[in-house]
């Protein structure tokens, strides 16, 4: 099991530092000056080249890169070139929003998507597998902004049983209640996703029922509930962890539509203002924190196989 670490943490840290070299070289070939940004139109040559060497800029390449990488494992994303604070303290101020609305959209996307895959399989072709169908259907195509609009006109706006928009830290308030602002956001979230879940558990049930071990798992008179919860759902798990621990990365991360929709103060907010601005290192500073969330995530999602199927532990 050491081994299997090792190996997966040496190819985590390759892959980190792939995704920095990259996210780099992309934020290298966004066309515009940066210091020109900040200054304005209205800025002299004098004035620019000046901010140029005082941020490194008129280094050469390598050079920036190599400060650039140094900088990120001591924590040091750079300075908002408009809110003049760290990087990484202005992304820790949304972060709040973001994970929350993404566990509860989580929650959304495990309670229909694997149960509802599961009972689609256990009975193929009926009226509940067909209905699923419907479901997986309708999860795939409805918009996640256009349902969050229903969800908000019909449920807050005329049932007025949620609130439709804003959130307030539950960490400076320490008021639990808070939650309610992100049951609409994580439902039209997680309603879209959770198709996936549900079409992959699915797939995976109905290719587990018909092995052998399952055949031979219901000849030695083991319960029904046994069979399928111990064995079938266990063997069909591999496939269904993957697609939920992605599409939690995805929900954290991608989420950027329904936080303007529902006005929360959350990362993907801060993307679009941080784009509208031309902040490159507020960009840059979420390309990689998204980045490095995806390849922690991959990590665990590879001790939770390992976990599962002893078998990986030795590839």
């Amino acid at each position: 099991m050491f081994s299997f670490i090792a190996r997966r943490g040496i190819g985590m840290l390759v892959s980190t530092f792939l995704v920095i070299t990259i996210t780099f070289i992309l934020m290298q070939l966004v066309p515009g000056d940066p210091a020109a940004v900040m200054l304005g139109a209205n800025a002299t040559p004098e004035q620019i080249e000046q901010l140029r060497v005082s941020w490194g800029l008129d280094q050469p390449m390598l050079v920036q890169f190599y400060h650039y990488f140094t900088n990120f494992f001591r924590g040091n994303l750079g300075e908002s070139l408009f809110h003049r604070q760290p990087v990484l303290h202005i992304i820790g101020q949304r972060a709040e929003t973001s994970i929350l609305l993404g566990l509860m959209a989580l929650l959304v996307v495990v309670g229909i998507g694997i149960p509802g895959g599961v009972l689609s399989a256990l009975k193929p072709n009926s009226w509940a597998d067909n209905t699923f169908l419907l479901f997986a259907l309708a999860g795939a195509s409805i918009p996640s902004f256009w349902l969050g609009l229903m969800l908000m006109t019909v449920i807050a706006g005329k049932l007025h049983w949620l609130p439709s928009s804003g959130f307030t830290s539950i960490l400076a308030t320490g008021n639990l209640g808070n939650l309610k602002n992100l049951i609409l956001p994580a439902f039209s979230l997680g309603f879209v996703n959770a198709a996936l879940v549900a079409r992959t558990a699915r797939s995976s049930m109905l290719d587990v029922l018909q092995a052998d071990y399952i055949t031979t798992a219901r000849a030695k008179g083991l319960a029904e509930r046994m069979v399928i919860v111990k064995h079938a759902l266990r063997n069909a798990s591999i496939p269904i962890m993957t697609v939920v621990s992605f599409t939690f990365a995805s929900l954290v991360s991608g989420a950027v539509v329904t936080e303007n929709v529902f006005a929360l103060p959350g990362v993907g907010s801060l993307i679009v203002q941080s784009v509208l601005k031309r902040d490159y290192p507020v960009i840059q500073g979420i390309m990689m924190v998204v980045a490095v969330l995806y390849v922690v995530i991959n990590f665990i999602t590879d001790l939770t196989y390992a976990s599962l199927d002893p078998r990986i532990r030795y590839q």
